[in-house]
């Protein structure tokens, strides 16, 4: 596990590389190189995701505790968008930012969009993904304070972050059909979506509502015992 201990890096790493880097790696992926070349900004995408994570902590023990963790979260949220319809992604991702950080919220968002992708199909649209599930994942952690101590915040937050997605998802479909942004478009796209999004947006309120106390309490445990 890389540890950086430059305390000056880690702060400019966590601004950086969410938003600079990766929306920088999005952007080439779109406008400058091939849409078949979309596998090397998702790989892209990925090493900065996990870079972010390592600019989360301080100590390689409690980084490497930390990532274990971070991996059973992965597992649960790819194996959980084979659901139909419901999908617990957003829920298991915004759950291990409150608990873990923004960085390792990130992290969970990031790769459970392009593991889940090898069964779902790759394609331009990944690393789309990988950023919206990891946004939300790290404002998740900015916003630990409030959301551990209100469940109505939480569920709230949830179905605000299935909104957020499908906007970030509408990006794409525009740039993609249109070559280029278009405001009338993109308005057009999130109409058409408007169902879709709801229907997110519900399933992650739900989802939170009924798996972040359980969730919760386990990773407190295992924070407690493994000093993370």
């Amino acid at each position: 596990m890389i540890v950086i201990k430059n305390a000056s890096l880690r702060k400019f790493l966590k601004i950086a590389v969410p938003f600079v880097l990766i929306p920088g790696c999005i952007a080439l992926g779109v406008f400058v190189f091939d849409e078949k070349r979309y596998a090397f900004v998702s790989l892209a995408v990925t090493v900065l995701a996990l870079l972010l994570f390592a600019a989360g902590f301080e100590q390689k023990k409690t980084g490497t505790r930390r990532l274990v963790i971070v991996a059973v979260m992965v597992a649960l949220s790819v194996a959980g968008r084979f659901i139909p319809l419901f999908k617990p992604i957003t829920a298991i991702t915004v759950i291990t930012a409150v608990y873990l950080g923004g960085e390792a919220g990130f992290l969970v968002g990031a790769l459970s969009a392009v593991i889940s992708n090898f069964f779902f199909g790759q394609g331009p649209w990944t690393p789309f993904q990988m950023f919206a599930w990891g946004m939300i994942g790290l404002a998740a952690g900015f916003l630990s304070g409030g959301l551990k101590k209100s469940r109505w915040l939480l569920v709230a937050y949830g179905a605000a972050a299935g909104v957020v997605y499908s906007m970030i998802m509408d990006v794409w479909t525009v740039v993609w059909y249109g070559g280029g942004f278009y405001a009338g478009l993109y308005l057009s796209a999130i109409v058409s979506a408007a169902p879709y999004t709801l229907l997110y947006a519900v399933s992650n309120a739900v989802f939170l509502a009924l798996l972040a106390k359980p969730f919760g309490e386990k990773l407190e445990r295992v924070k407690i015992k493994y000093g993370i």
